[in-house]
C-alpha cells in the first residue's frame, strides 16, 4: 500500500476501528480519526486519538494529508458516496487500504480509496472500483466487475463473472453465483443466496433470493 502523507480516518465506529487495525499492521501514520459524536472526542482507539469533529481535516491542506473513509454500510445509501464526494471536490485524497493478509491476483484494478480487508481473496481479471469494501474473509472469484462505493460484506461470496453495481451491498455470508448482475444500489441481505440477476434499487432475501421491496433513497 504506497502512501506518501499521513492518513486520518473519517468515523469512530466499528469498520473504522478494523481499518486502524489494517492500518497499523502497515505501519501506517495515523493522525487520528474524526467524529461527529462529541462524546467520543479525546477517546483512544488502538492508539489513536479521536481528534474532534470533521472540520478537525480542514486544518490539514489536501498536499498534506490523506483520508480513509471509516464510514461502513449496512445497507444501500448515500453517506459514503456523499462523504467521498465532499472532500474529492475540496481536493483530498482517500487512501487505499489492503490488508497484508488479503490475497489479490496481480492483475486487479483497485480503485483509489478502496479497501480491502483481512482474509479476503480477490481472483483474476477483477475490478474493483474507487471507495469500494472488500470486507473481512470475503471471495470474489474470477473477472467480477466490482462497482464504485460497494459494500462486499463479511464472508459473501461471489462466483465468476459477477457484476456489482454502484452503491449496492451484498449482506454479510451472501452467495451470488456465477454471471449475475447485481444493479445499482441494490442490497443483498445477509445469508441470501442470488441465483437471478437483481434490479437496481431492489432489495433482495432468501435462499433463493428474492425481491423483498426497493430502495429509491440511494
Amino acid at each position: 500500500m504506497s502512501r506518501v502523507s499521513p492518513v486520518i480516518i473519517i468515523g469512530a465506529g466499528g469498520h473504522a476501528k478494523v481499518l486502524a487495525g489494517l492500518l497499523n499492521a502497515v505501519n501506517a501514520v495515523v493522525i487520528g480519526f474524526t467524529d461527529a459524536d462529541t462524546a467520543r472526542h479525546g477517546e483512544t482507539i488502538l492508539g489513536h486519538r479521536v481528534l474532534g469533529g470533521d472540520d478537525v481535516i480542514g486544518t490539514y491542506g489536501p498536499d498534506k494529508v490523506e483520508l480513509v473513509l471509516g464510514i461502513g454500510s449496512v445497507r444501500p445509501g448515500p453517506v459514503r458516496h456523499d462523504v467521498w464526494q465532499a472532500y474529492k471536490r475540496d481536493g483530498y485524497r482517500f487512501q487505499s487500504c489492503i490488508h497484508p493478509h488479503a490475497w489479490i491476483s496481480p492483475d486487479t484494478e483497485i480503485g483509489a480509496g478502496a479497501q480491502i480487508m483481512a482474509g479476503a481473496v480477490i481472483q483474476p481479471g477483477c475490478r474493483i472500483s474507487e471507495n469500494s469494501i472488500i470486507n473481512t474473509r470475503a471471495s470474489v472469484d474470477h473477472d467480477c466487475s466490482i462497482g464504485a462505493h460497494v459494500h462486499i460484506a463479511p464472508g459473501a461470496v461471489l462466483g465468476g463473472t459477477v457484476q456489482v453495481g454502484d452503491g449496492a451491498h451484498v449482506g454479510t455470508g451472501a452467495t451470488v453465483i456465477e454471471n449475475i448482475r447485481i444493479g445499482d444500489g441494490a442490497m443483498v441481505a445477509a445469508g441470501a443466496c442470488v441465483t437471478q440477476d437483481v434490479a437496481a434499487n431492489t432489495r433482495v432475501a432468501g435462499v433463493p433470493a428474492k425481491p423483498i421491496g426497493s430502495d429509491k433513497s440511494s
